[in-house]
């Protein structure tokens, strides 16, 4: 009998895409040269578009969904990686085109692989995830535009998210003061612990307010685009910028060019999904070393694979607090 494993596959069903537990064996597995024994994934807010149909996130039927994934080598063709070792991989089209994580067996080009950065292991790196490297590019990009230097507050919006949350623990750990935006005043006392100073609410943010407001933020990271991201512009100090990577608000821009033209403000595109090797190994190599492990574990949720489509929709709908990793075993 053909040795098999358990995976979320989305095929093609009545038009739309239909995701559901199966077991599947090597034989359909897609073509690389690392195998693996998958441990975690994680649930990412495009994670929660494709389980849910509610987003044109899988692009390539059948696949399995899932943009991060991180196990052990099974088998290799590839020099760089032994059976044994312990790798991941996030972004790269992953969950997309390419077959993702929601699987206990996969196999990937070596390309897009990279072993552990010191200091995490399997679950704190899906802990991090796509999200969490997300944050530090964030995070690195603010620091190369030298807007943490003003001493004035940071203000991090969708707070309780996934890159929110990371990014304010990172922040904190950096010694800024940190506002942490968000419509759940039920998170304060976590917030704080992360390393948060102050909260914000999120409907102040996401109201329209003048093209140039009074100076708030030395800098910021936007995880939620469209009025929320023109305000946070509006209220940035002199020659300040926003890391802008998320659009859970909204996809539009409604903001003035005073910002940028009377303020010298910078705003700074953050794309995870296809960021070289070279970035990535350092982003990486600073989260292990930057960031409190505690704060990762205290903001870490594990779900087991079987119950998945179940808690898909709570990341959609801003039911979810911090991180969730996906046991793909259980």
């Amino acid at each position: 009998m053909a040795d098999t494993f358990r995976a979320l596959y989305a095929e093609q069903a009545e038009g739309r895409p239909r995701v559901s537990l199966v077991s599947l064996t090597d034989e359909v597995l897609p073509p690389g040269e690392v195998t693996l024994d998958v441990a975690y994934s994680s649930l990412n807010y495009k994670d929660g578009l494709a389980l849910t149909g509610k987003g044109k996130v899988l692009r390539k039927l059948p696949l399995v969904p899932g943009i991060d994934v991180a196990g052990t080598v099974r088998a290799s063709t590839s020099p760089r990686f032994r059976p044994g070792e312990q790798v991941f991989a996030t972004g790269w089209n992953l969950g997309e085109s390419l077959w993702g994580g929601y699987t206990q067996r996969t196999r990937l080009g070596a390309a897009l692989l990279q072993h552990l950065a010191p200091g995490l292991d399997l679950k704190r790196t899906m802990a991090l995830g796509t999200a969490g490297f997300t944050a530090m590019l964030c995070v690195q990009a603010l620091e190369e535009a030298g807007a943490l230097k003003s001493g004035r507050d940071v203000v991090v919006t969708g707070a309780g998210g996934g890159v929110g949350s990371v990014a304010v623990a990172l922040l904190a750990a950096l010694g800024q003061k940190v506002a942490a935006s968000t419509g759940r005043p039920e998170l304060r006392d976590w917030l704080t612990s992360l390393g948060a100073t102050s909260l914000v609410d999120r409907a102040e943010l996401a109201q329209k307010g003048p093209p140039l407001g009074a100076e708030r933020w030395g800098a910021g990271v936007d995880t939620v685009g469209g009025q929320t991201l023109a305000t946070v512009l509006s209220q940035t100090a002199y020659y300040g910028a926003v890391a802008a990577c998320g659009l859970a608000g909204g996809a539009d821009l409604p903001a003035s060019v005073f910002p940028f033209i009377l303020r010298g403000v910078k705003l700074l595109g953050v794309e995870s999904v296809l960021a070289p090797m070279e970035q990535r190994e350092r982003a990486w190599k600073r989260l292990g070393e930057l960031l409190p492990m505690e704060k990762l574990d205290a903001s870490t949720t594990v779900v087991p694979m079987t119950r998945l489509l179940e808690v898909a929709p709570d990341i959609l709908a801003g039911k979810t607090r911090g991180r969730v990793v996906v046991d793909v075993n259980a």
